[in-house]
């Protein structure tokens, strides 16, 4: 089976580093900056979105998120393994999944040089294909990077990849992954670990919500 996951808030807690990213962005911008618990709610569309979010609502133009940018990456490269850990559980259910001989990838909207960093840092020989944001490429929730993921994997016919779809476990934690799981017509699994609250997660209709890694063991189990 291939099942995907997303990374921030699913795999990885990575609010503190994205957090001192954002704040190091704004304060070199002369721009307020915010407390580390409020960023959860910042997050889910990539970098771009998250600064656009961050910055002060009569400053959220094009000019300042980039402008930004230009100071986040670099910190951002340089300190994204800092206090980011994986969630209780994850490496545990990863090595359950990858001895049981099933294929594993990331779809994430976190920008590409970031997410193979990370995946590679925490989770090494682990997974078989890894897709950040990429230039010229839709982020989620549009479902691209899940056909890319299946191309990459299997260079087919466009109706093989559609019937692989109903047999894809998409793993997330936000709204935008349910939005992008539903679109794909893939098996969608929402953690209550991540960033969403339980009440938002349900309103999405999950196939299935876990509430600790191993659970998803189980869902796997069910579906073969």
């Amino acid at each position: 089976m291939l099942i995907i996951f997303d990374l921030d808030g699913t795999l990885i807690n990575t609010i503190n580093d994205l957090g001192q990213a954002c704040n190091h962005a704004l304060s070199a911008c002369g721009f307020p900056t915010h407390k580390i618990e409020d960023y959860p709610r910042l997050v889910g569309n990539g970098i771009n979105r998250l600064i656009e979010r961050a910055l002060p609502e009569e400053h959220r133009d094009e000019a300042a998120v980039l402008r930004l940018r230009e100071y986040f990456v670099p910190y951002y490269d340089a300190h994204n393994c800092d206090l980011t850990r994986p969630y209780d559980g994850i490496p545990e259910l990863l090595q359950s999944l990858k001895a049981a001989g099933h294929t594993l990838a990331v779809a994430s909207n976190k920008y590409q040089a970031a997410t193979e960093k990370i995946v590679a840092h925490f989770f090494p020989g682990t997974f078989d294909v890894v897709l950040g944001e990429r230039i010229g490429v839709p982020r989620k929730p549009d479902p691209q990077i899940v056909y890319d993921i299946l191309s990459l994997l299997h260079p087919v016919s466009s109706s093989i990849l559609k019937e692989e779809l109903e047999e894809v476990l998409y793993i997330g934690d936000s709204l935008v992954d349910a939005e992008t799981a539903h679109a794909a017509k893939a098996t969608l699994v929402l953690c209550t670990w991540g960033f969403c609250t339980e009440e938002q997660l349900t309103s999405a209709n999950p196939n299935y919500m876990v509430q600790h890694p191993i659970e998803i063991l189980t869902i796997v189990e069910d579906i073969l």
